[in-house]
């Protein structure tokens, strides 16, 4: 049962790091006291957050493709447990705009399907398309989006026996501006060294993954103020990636796990640099929903603990434009029972989370 009564919480807000008093009421914050507001008291220790942010998932998508509404009601129900309440779909084959009708359900900022070359990623996750169909897929995606697009940029290439770029680099020029001349952004993911070049010289908004970001292109996204969602809990996963490779691809499994081993040297430069770095899980297709506090702690093992807090609360919502803690901003917040800059496992347990106003944990 979903609780819609005022509320009237106690804790230290961050980022700010002041002892406040907040109110909820009609499903916004206020600062003024509210008459008879039930007081959610999790003692002293309590901190409040603007509710969590995945910055790459995929609610809608499975291992072998998309997935029925009832399972995608489960992967948002997961999310929402886990405290994230907005979430940017780094692209699904599925619609889900029947999730804006749930006020139970977190946000979905849709970037909506990817676009792949033919046979040259996962089956039945993209728009399969060749170089000359890009621009009007990129369209397309813009038009079926909520201001986003996202092009997988490189993968494996069983000619070559490695990672290489799917698309050629004056084509990747031209989506990127046509991207932005239809008003929406544009991602890509990447995990290899040639493409990530491409898009980050073609202005491209964000990297997804860029394991092989080397210092003269993260010189080049500082220069151009290129986010970077490292999805740290992917990466973990390469070694994986290139066992199953070996036998036929060993080049490309060799890449995949030198990737790996520099994958905390690479994002500690990205971080040095004041690249913006944003927190996502990668959920859905290969990898659980509701494991954003484990991409938080990966990280803080680099940027440290505020860092990566923001990066997955205050920082992401700004990045996207979603609202905070200010007065008259939707109540959209997760409590936890200590203070997460000292102790990252308490984000694995929020006590409470209030979507929209409403208590829903």
């Amino acid at each position: 049962m979903i609780n819609s009564e005022p509320l009237h919480l106690r804790g230290t807000v961050l980022p700010e790091a002041e002892l406040q008093e907040v109110w909820v009421v009609d499903g916004r914050i206020s600062h003024t006291p509210v008459p008879g507001a039930r007081t959610i008291d999790h003692g002293r220790g309590a901190h409040i957050l603007p509710g969590l942010v995945d910055a790459h998932c995929h609610i809608g998508l499975a291992a072998d493709g998309g997935v029925e509404q009832a399972v995608s009601e489960q992967q948002a129900l997961t999310e929402r447990a886990a405290g994230v309440l907005l979430v940017r779909d780094a692209g699904v084959p599925v619609d889900t705009r029947w999730v804006d009708e749930r006020a139970d359900l977190p946000r979905i900022i849709r970037c909506g399907r990817h676009i792949a070359r033919s046979k040259r990623y996962i089956r039945n996750y993209a728009v399969e398309v060749e170089p000359e169909e890009l621009l009007a897929e990129v369209e397309r995606q813009v038009a079926a989006s909520d201001g986003w697009v996202k092009v997988v940029g490189d993968w494996i290439d069983r000619e070559v026996g490695d990672l290489a770029p799917l698309w050629p680099r004056e084509i990747v020029a031209d989506a990127v501006q046509r991207v932005h001349d239809l008003g929406a952004r544009i991602t890509t993911h990447v995990f290899g060294e040639e493409a990530v070049a491409d898009w980050v010289a073609a202005g491209a908004d964000c990297i997804e993954h860029g394991t092989g970001l080397t210092d003269e292109v993260i010189d080049e996204m500082a220069r151009r103020g290129t986010a970077l969602d490292p999805t740290m809990v992917q990466i973990e996963n390469f070694p994986d990636f290139a066992e199953a490779g070996e036998g036929k691809f060993p080049t490309y499994a060799k890449h995949m796990r030198d990737l790996h081993e520099r994958r905390f040297d690479t994002l500690g430069k990205a971080i040095d640099a004041g690249i913006a770095v944003y927190a996502g899980s990668d959920a859905g297709g290969l990898r659980p929903h509701g494991t954003i506090a484990d991409e938080v702690a990966l990280l803080a093992r680099v940027g440290g603990a505020e860092m990566a807090l923001g990066a997955a609360s205050w920082r992401a919502r700004t990045w996207l434009g979603a609202p905070g803690l200010a007065d008259g901003d939707p109540a959209d917040l997760v409590i936890l029972g200590a203070d997460p800059r000292r102790d990252l496992s308490v984000l694995r347990q929020p006590v409470a989370v209030v979507l929209g106003g409403r208590l829903v944990a």
